[in-house]
C-alpha cells in the first residue's frame, strides 16, 4: 500500500493518476475529499492532527510526502515521519525543492526542506528526495490575467531555470516508490533547457496565438524568509542548470516547456 499525501495537488494528482492506471494499491490523503474519478482508498487527514496521520499510515509500506505549510516549516514532514515510523512504514519519497541547503545572502535556501530531509534520513526509513525547480504548470495560475490581456508577474527577473513538467516529477516519484534502485538518492528533476520567464511567456504566446505579457515584480520583502531566500537565490542564477536525472530514472528525456504548453493549450482557453 502506498500513501499519497497532497493527492489533489500539482504533483500528487499526477501520482494518483499513474498509480491508478497501473492498478497499484494506494491511499489518497487529502484534507478534502479524494480526487474525483479515482478509485482509491481515500483518507482525510491533517498534518496537525496526529491521530488522523496514524489512520492514514496504517498498513502502508511507502509514502509520497508533499507538504505545503502556510509558513515554511519542517513540522508537517516530521509529524508524518513520526507516524510512519510508529506504523512500520518502510520508505518515504519526499517532494523537496532545488537548491535546498545552498547558502545565499546569509541564509539557507529551502531550510525547512533541508530540515525535513535530515529528519527523514535520521529516521532509519528508506528514502528518495526529489528536488525540482519551478513547474511549467505555474503558468496556469495566471490564466485569468492572460485571457484579460494583462501582464503576469515575473518574480525571477532575467535568470534562467530548467522548468520541469510536473508529469515528469510524478513519473519519477512512482518509479522511486515502486522499486528500491532509487533508495538513498537525491534527484534534481529539471527540464532539458534553460529558459528565462520571458522565454517561457514567448513560447506560450506562440502556442496560444495571443499576447502573453509579463512585468518584473520584486516581492521578496513581502514573503516569509524561507520563500524569499529561495526566490532571491533563483533570481541570482542559482537554479540556472539542467540535469539528466529524469532521463536516468525514466529512460527518456524530460519534456520541454513547449510540449507542456501545447498539451495544455485548452486549459488557457477556458476560464479558471
Amino acid at each position: 500500500m502506498i500513501l499519497v499525501t497532497g493527492a489533489t495537488g500539482t504533483i500528487g494528482s499526477h501520482v494518483v493518476r499513474l498509480l491508478a492506471e497501473r492498478g497499484l494499491p494506494f491511499r489518497a490523503m487529502s484534507r478534502r475529499e479524494r480526487p474525483d474519478g479515482v478509485r482509491a482508498d481515500g483518507v482525510r487527514a491533517d498534518f496537525d492532527d496526529p491521530a488522523s496521520l496514524a489512520r492514514a499510515v496504517a498498513d502502508v509500506d511507502t509514502v509520497f510526502l508533499v507538504t505545503v505549510p502556510p509558513v515554511p516549516t519542517a513540522d508537517h514532514d516530521i509529524a508524518l515521519v513520526t507516524a510512519a515510523r510508529s506504523a512500520g512504514v518502510r520508505k518515504i519519497v519526499k517532494l523537496s525543492a532545488i537548491g535546498s541547503g545552498e547558502r545565499f545572502d546569509g541564509a539557507t535556501v529551502g531550510a525547512w526542506h533541508l530540515a525535513a530531509e535530515e529528519a527523514i534520513e535520521a529516521s532509519g526509513l528508506g528514502w528518495t528526495m526529489l528536488r525540482p525547480p519551478s513547474f511549467a504548470s505555474n503558468f496556469l495560475w495566471y490564466r485569468a490575467l492572460i485571457q484579460a490581456g494583462e501582464p503576469i508577474p515575473n518574480l525571477v527577473g532575467d535568470s534562467r531555470q530548467a522548468v520541469v513538467d510536473p508529469r515528469d516529477v510524478a513519473a519519477v516519484a512512482v518509479a522511486a516508490m515502486t522499486g528500491d534502485v532509487h533508495d538513498g538518492q537525491r534527484y534534481d528533476l529539471t527540464g532539458p533547457e534553460l529558459l528565462t520567464f520571458a522565454d517561457q511567456a514567448a513560447i506560450l504566446e506562440d502556442v496560444l496565438e495571443r499576447p502573453v505579457k509579463i512585468t518584473d515584480t520584486n516581492v521578496l520583502d513581502h514573503l516569509p524568509p524561507g520563500m524569499s531566500t529561495g526566490i532571491g537565490w533563483a533570481r541570482a542564477g542559482g537554479a540556472a542548470y539542467a540535469t539528466d536525472h529524469v532521463k536516468q530514472v525514466l529512460g527518456r528525456p524530460a519534456g520541454t516547456f513547449g510540449r507542456w504548453a501545447r498539451d495544455h493549450r485548452e486549459a488557457f482557453a477556458a476560464m479558471p
